[in-house]
């Protein structure tokens, strides 16, 4: 299924990472795309895609209320998913990762919440 959250190149990484999590090959890679509320704080950084269904993405979910953590969710629910002023998730054109998705992790759980 293609997501209105990512765009085909993104998916190919994402799907690329999940591929070798699953080989057994995956070390700790960079987020591949940034998502966020813009009319609440949830941001979620996406690593890979579960190649088995192509919908499960794995990554640094915080959705505001300071326990961000790494974890798996499915991006037709994600798409699904408004603020309280009814605006959809939108993804960060503009994000370029700086560390790895454990720096990441690390450094929100002692900020309580993703910083970047």
């Amino acid at each position: 299924m293609i997501s209105p959250l990512i765009t085909a190149e993104q998916r190919a990484q994402l799907l690329a990472n999940g591929q070798a999590y699953a080989a057994g090959y995956a070390g700790d890679p960079l987020p591949v795309v940034r998502l966020f509320t813009p009319d609440a704080h949830a941001t979620w950084l996406l690593a890979a895609l579960d190649p088995a269904d192509g919908d499960t993405a794995c990554g640094l979910c915080d959705v505001g209320i300071g326990m961000p953590e790494i974890g798996h969710l499915r991006l037709p629910e994600l798409a699904s998913i408004v603020g309280p002023r009814k605006q959809s998730i939108l993804r960060d054109r503009h994000f370029r990762p700086t560390r790895s998705l454990s720096e990441y992790a690390q450094l929100a759980q002692r900020n309580g919440s993703i910083i970047d």
